[in-house]
């Protein structure tokens, strides 16, 4: 690999090493060093750099707990005994490798034990360790003896059932349910057919083999749907190859469409087969969480809860366009269904912001229910005999974020929750507990910190990964009814990071559109900062409304490669506008109903503030750049803020939601409604405010993006050729909407856009940047 050096600061550094600081400022042209060494801080390669740092943990139950540990040799699987605080290795590696050989015949190419995840490990009925490696359940003892699992994790996904003996799946578009000790299956359907199956995971923007169900806790029913979806709008993509492409076909509805995907409830009894739909009218395909009607890591249906004995079932249906929701109640038996409460918003509801944050108590024949109605997420008590409001739960300033457990016993909650503790960061995450009587709740992670926490099965202990923006995860065990930190289970070291010329990034709060709301972000700098120089300015953004721009407050050791692109020399600026999540409610929904607003008024506002502050900050030189709604509101601020921005790149995007799936559209923005040839959404599509681009703009697009098909970028293509306007685009053939193995190639093409077009340099010829190889 080549290399130019155009002076002699340069040929220094080189011969200093990889790591040394670039003299960036003294040539106008970059080297390949100069990519390699800033590619060492993309968080592909970065967050490897980091030892220890243990944020998530799988229980096995209510003593020992399974995490991934890493160091420099790589990762490794470490078991704890809470009781005791005793740590292991899980298996002997060794052995553990030589019995999945021999099981999965793998000799050509051997299994690395380094490479398994303790993500979605469970016991099974036997007690042996259940996992998938390369596609393939495996269940292993103490001794690493492995054996196949009556399971296939390819295109017939389970469903695990409480009892850990059987689980379900679909097949041609039916339910059936697998013995996992015998292997033996069972057709639980039978009038399942193409666009009218049992279970069936196709939200448009994602669609996978998964059966989204319910198990009761008895594990002998089970609830789901047969979803409609025969009247939908179709997706096409082919792909590029030789000879004739395939076409890929699946149903994908659209904002307006006058038919949508629709479910009808059942109730299905396993040992009969016995099939009960609910007595109701379908339902929208609408989840209260999110745009898809699964929406947490472990696959499940979110808003629908058994009740202890099995014998009724609790659900949220949720309208069209996500203003009413209503709770009910159905008896498994008959079908019988009961409305007991409902709320309505004019807006959009949700409830909170990490899972589906309400509880079905049948026991004290209770509810608890989630609502912003007070303009902050709380937590309020309803009777379920009446449907009557008790009293509130949670009260005051600051969100209850995630409800993750419910003790009716001894009338407990505890809940994650943000912007609850004065003077500390609105967006930390802490733990807390409250009674479901009222009263103050008692804060178990006091720490200035976001904290991830994982409860032990029956409660009574969690983990606590705790973190900040530029202090690393220091993770405990503690007790869930004190917040006492019973001991340590490891703390990140970042050594290697340092080495490799990590620097922290740099928080800041700026004003936004209104002069008045404080609003949080994150900027970074070269290593070799010097204040006496001015930089161009990179603005990474996503507007949300689902997410923000930050990435999240706890410890990120590349935040993507904004690190990297700073190191060329730009300063890079992550801002969270309103519209964005985490805050008030009247905070998220500053730009319902007006997608083209897209955050930009407060990006431009907070980046002026920042520049009148930092004098090495050049405003005459921004930049901005996203990846899929970032890619929509970087083209966006090209069009809309033409004098402001001078360079855009526009990954995957969103540009006109008319033509991207149903939900995410009529959630955030509303219904299509259309009237003489015009319409409420046609400010928010990119393409038509084409004629106002002046810089330099970059559109990029897989073609068998299935998530935001590539149309949406072309069509904003086409209305830039009709308003003769130049511009520059990226077709990736056979990329989805994540790019994959072809990332490095995308991501160092985007930074020669900048490095020319913003910074005015010169970027290096033929450099190749590189993922790590599994």
């Amino acid at each position: 690999m080549s290399a130019t050096i155009t002076s002699s600061p340069l040929l220094g550094a080189l011969l200093l090493g990889a790591f040394a600081a670039p003299a960036l400022a003294q040539t106008s042209t970059l080297t390949a060093a100069d990519y390699l060494r800033a590619d060492a801080l993309n968080s592909y390669n970065a967050q490897l750099l980091v030892d220890h740092a243990v944020s998530r943990v799988t229980w096995l139950d209510e003593g020992r707990f399974v995490y991934t540990d890493h160091d420099a040799r790589g990762d490794h699987l470490l078991l704890t005994d809470a009781a005791t605080g005793k740590t292991a290795p899980l298996f002997n590696g060794k052995a553990l490798a030589a019995s999945l050989d021999r099981l999965l015949e793998t000799r050509d190419k051997p299994i690395k034990v380094e490479k398994i995840s303790s993500r979605g490990m469970a016991l099974d009925a036997q007690g042996r360790l259940r996992f998938t490696v390369r596609g393939t359940d495996v269940a292993c003892d103490a001794k690493a003896r492995c054996a196949k699992v009556y399971a296939k994790a390819g295109a017939e996904p389970g469903n695990l059932s409480p009892d850990k003996k059987s689980e379900a799946f679909i097949r041609d578009w039916n339910l059936w349910v697998r013995d996992l000790a015998t292997g033996k299956e069972t057709q639980l359907t039978t009038d399942g057919i193409k666009d009218y199956g049992y279970a069936t995971d196709n939200a448009g923007w994602k669609h996978t083999d998964a059966a989204i169900l319910e198990w009761s806790p008895d594990s002998r029913k089970i609830a789901t749907f047969q979803q409609d979806q025969r009247k939908s709008s179709d997706m096409y993509l082919v792909t590029t190859n030789v000879g004739a492409p395939k076409l890929h076909a699946w149903k994908y509805p659209l904002p307006g469409d006058k038919d949508v995907t629709m479910i009808e409830r059942v109730i299905i009894d396993v040992p009969t087969r016995k099939l009960t739909r609910l007595q109701m009218e379908p339902d929208q395909h609408r989840s209260t969480q999110c745009d898809d009607i699964s929406c947490g890591n472990d696959g499940g249906w979110d808003d629908v809860k058994w009740a202890p004995d099995s014998r009724t079932v609790a659900f949220v249906s949720t309208s069209r366009f996500h203003k009413d929701a209503w709770f009910r109640i159905a008896d498994a038996a008959t079908g019988q269904v009961r409305t007991v409460f409902s709320e309505h918003v004019k807006t959009h509801y949700e409830s909170g912001n990490g899972t589906a944050s309400w509880a079905y108590l049948p026991e004290t024949n209770e509810a608890v229910w989630f609502s912003e109605r007070s303009d902050w997420g709380q937590l309020y008590l309803y009777d379920l005999g009446s449907g009557k409001l008790k009293h509130a739960i949670t009260s005051g300033q600051g969100n209850v974020t995630e409800l993750l457990k419910v003790d009716a016993a001894s009338r407990t909650a505890w809940f994650r929750g943000v912007g609850r503790t004065e003077g500390v960061n609105p967006y930390y995450q802490q733990f807390w507990k409250v009674s479901l009587d009222g009263g103050e709740p008692t804060l178990l992670t006091p720490e200035a910190s976001d904290h991830i926490v994982s409860l032990s099965p029956d409660g009574k202990l969690f983990v606590d990964a705790a973190s900040t923006t530029t202090e690393p995860t220091v993770t405990t065990l503690r007790s869930s009814d004190t917040g006492r930190i019973v001991r340590k289970v490891a703390t990140a070291d970042i050594t290697r990071l340092k080495a490799a010329g990590w620097v922290p990034p740099v928080p800041f709060t700026v004003k936004a559109r209104d002069g008045k709301t404080d609003l949080y972000g994150v900027m970074f700098k070269p290593a070799n900062f010097d204040a006496a120089k001015k930089y161009p300015v990179v603005d990474y953004i996503y507007p949300g409304p689902q997410v923000g721009s930050v990435r999240g407050r706890s410890f990120l050791a590349g935040h993507g490669d904004n690190q990297s692109l700073a190191e060329l020399g730009f300063i890079v600026v992550a801002l969270d506008g309103m519209g964005t999540p985490w805050r008030s409610k009247s905070f998220h929904d500053a730009w319902y109903g007006d997608m083209g607003d897209n955050t930009l008024p407060d990006q431009v506002a907070g980046l002026k503030e920042l520049g009148a502050r930092y004098s090495w900050m050049d405003l005459a030189r921004v930049g901005i750049w996203g990846h899929s709604g970032g890619g929509n509101a970087s083209t966006g601020a090209m069009l809309r803020y033409p004098d402001f921005f001078k360079v855009a790149w526009s990954e995957s995007g969103n540009h006109d939601n008319r033509g991207y799936e149903d939900d995410w559209a009529e959630r955030y923005h509303g219904e299509l409604i259309s009237k003489d040839g015009k319409s409420n959404y046609d400010d928010q599509a990119n393409q038509n405010h084409a004629a106002k681009l002046k810089g330099k703009l970059m559109l990029a697009h897989g073609t068998l993006d299935d998530n935001v098909p590539p149309y949406s970028s072309l069509l904003v293509a086409d209305a830039l050729i009709k308003a003769n306007k130049d511009f520059d685009m990226l077709m990736i053939p056979n990329a989805r909407h994540g790019y994959g193995k072809v990332t490095p190639y995308v991501t160092r093409r985007r930074w020669d856009y900048f490095v020319e077009y913003l910074m005015g340099a010169t970027p290096p010829k033929g450099v190749e940047l590189k993922m790590p190889q599994d």
